[in-house]
């Protein structure tokens, strides 16, 4: 269980094989969400951040899933970007980047 008392599933689906093929990336998740998954893997250096962006939205629109707030997404923090001036602004990327894509 999460601080915040949300308990996140244990069982993600990995996107990062799918970094060359966007539309193949967002077709898994919408699949994936269409088996059950909830939990979602991804990172900036992925390139995959906004196809999981827009299967979570494009599911929502489709009844598949409630509102965002039943998915979770975890991100890594890349080695290129561990240095204290490049955290904050890679980690608000990743947010913004899968926010606006996803409708938040």
């Amino acid at each position: 269980m999460l601080s915040s008392g949300h308990t996140m599933p244990l069982v993600a689906l990995g996107t990062f094989d799918y970094n060359f093929e966007p539309q193949t990336a967002k077709e898994a998740v919408i699949e994936a969400i269409k088996a059950g998954y909830r939990h979602f893997d991804t990172a900036s250096v992925y390139g995959s951040e906004g196809a999981v962006g827009e299967a979570i939205a494009e599911a929502v629109q489709l009844g598949l899933i409630g509102p965002r707030t039943e998915v979770f997404i975890t991100s890594k923090l890349w080695c290129t970007d561990n240095h204290p001036n490049r955290v904050l602004p890679a980690i608000r990327y990743s947010l913004k980047y899968a926010s606006n894509i996803a409708g938040l």
